[in-house]
């Protein structure tokens, strides 16, 4: 392989939130940081070129794009997803959680009901409860090592309280679900029968394992197209969250419209220049290098499992089947919540996601980040198969 994923980088002293703030956030400062979902792998040759480029004009003044950028938005989605899309479609967002937020701010008022399906990204509860709507829970049903929808529990859920958003998650961050189309069609022809407009968080879209594909929820059919606002991002795939750039795809335009006059409401207007430029190199340039990458982190993944079940076995793994994220039960050691985050800090050495973060239903599960190196990620391994032998 060309591009050396093994390489240890030092992020320390960068102002890294992974790494620099531990003491602000009551860590200790010698922990390994597995929790936020940034990559320790340096970015695409060609993006950090592109960005030393700009940065030696030494101009950063108002920046917009012309239609090349569009043009490689354009064969990425079409390459990777068979996904054509429009360039009338696009809106850019400094992240997808800003567009979350204001999509519920556009199409819901104070007091609707939004359906998320928990235990998810925690933002996604911030962004609906911090705006004064009511968040309904289609939770995802977990069994036999693995998670399902309850499709009559969705479709209750919505006629219940008059949902009028929802929020889906795909690949789904944490229980790192692929939907099938099968599981999708279920989910927008209820969307369809009940009027229920879709947000579909598709940023972890580039990150899917052996055996699972990739469907984009709008282009499976016309009618979920016109009622859905598509949100993607390079930031999870090349690295990129601190360049704030994300592209929605809004195919019905008075929808559109909506959204873009709530972006407008913020005062916001042209995103950060080399967050543009970056996500240009990205699609243009990134095919090959975002290839060896997935063929790592898959190998980080199926030793991370294999690892834990042979040397810890009291843990399990959740089948996971994209994102480079692991959910994994420790339900077994029998701790409460305080217990086991001092557990696994103090005697483990380990910074992760506790479970609670994605809902009640999370409870006793730790989410895992796997995208580092492999000395990382079985340094950590062992400290944690250390830790648990510690407590026989």
């Amino acid at each position: 392989m060309p591009y050396d994923f093994d390489k240890l980088t030092d992020r320390k002293n960068t102002n890294s939130l992974k790494y620099d703030f531990a003491k602000e956030r009551g860590k200790k400062e010698d922990l390994i940081p597995m929790w936020v979902a940034d990559m320790d792998f340096p970015t695409l040759p060609e993006i950090t070129t592109a960005l030393v480029k700009a940065a030696d004009h030494g101009i950063f003044g108002y920046t917009e794009v012309k239609e090349e950028y569009f043009r490689v938005l354009h064969e990425w989605f079409l390459s990777h997803y068979r996904w054509d899309i429009a360039r009338k479609w696009l809106i850019k967002t400094p992240g997808v959680v800003f567009a979350i937020a204001m999509a519920i701010r556009a199409f819901t008022k104070e007091g609707d009901g939004v359906l998320i399906q928990r235990p998810v990204y925690y933002p996604f509860s911030e962004a609906i409860l911090d705006n004064n709507r009511r968040l309904i829970n289609n939770a995802a049903v977990y069994e036999n090592g693995s998670y399902h929808i309850d499709f009559d529990d969705f479709e209750q859920k919505i006629t219940d309280n008059q949902v009028k958003l929802f929020v889906l998650c795909n690949p789904h961050n944490p229980i790192g679900r692929v939907y099938t189309k099968e599981e999708l069609i279920r989910l927008g022809d209820i969307c369809v029968k009940h009027d229920v407009l879709v947000v579909s968080d598709e940023i972890h879209a580039d990150f899917i394992h052996p055996g699972h594909e990739h469907l984009v929820f709008a282009s499976i059919k016309e009618e979920y197209a016109s009622r859905t606002i598509t949100c993607t991002a390079p930031s999870k795939t090349f690295n990129l969250a601190g360049l704030q750039v994300s592209n929605v795809l809004i195919p019905n335009q008075a929808l559109k419209y909506k959204f873009k006059e709530e972006i407008n409401k913020t005062g916001y207007s042209q995103l950060n220049t080399m967050g543009l430029i970056a996500c240009q190199a990205a699609y243009e340039y990134g095919d090959k290098w975002l290839a060896e990458l997935n063929a790592y982190i898959y190998d980080n993944i199926r030793t991370a499992k294999q690892f834990i079940e042979t040397e810890i076995p009291a843990l399990k793994v959740i089948d996971t089947q994209g994102t480079y994220l692991l959910w994994v039960d420790f339900r077994a050691l029998g701790m409460e919540t305080g217990e086991l985050e001092n557990f696994i800090a103090e005697e483990a050495g380990l910074w992760l996601d506790g479970g609670t973060m994605f809902g009640p239903e999370g409870k006793g599960f730790e989410r895992f980040n796997v995208a580092c190196p492999r000395a990382t990620l079985l340094k950590a391994l062992n400290q944690l198969r250390d830790a648990v032998i510690s407590l026989e």
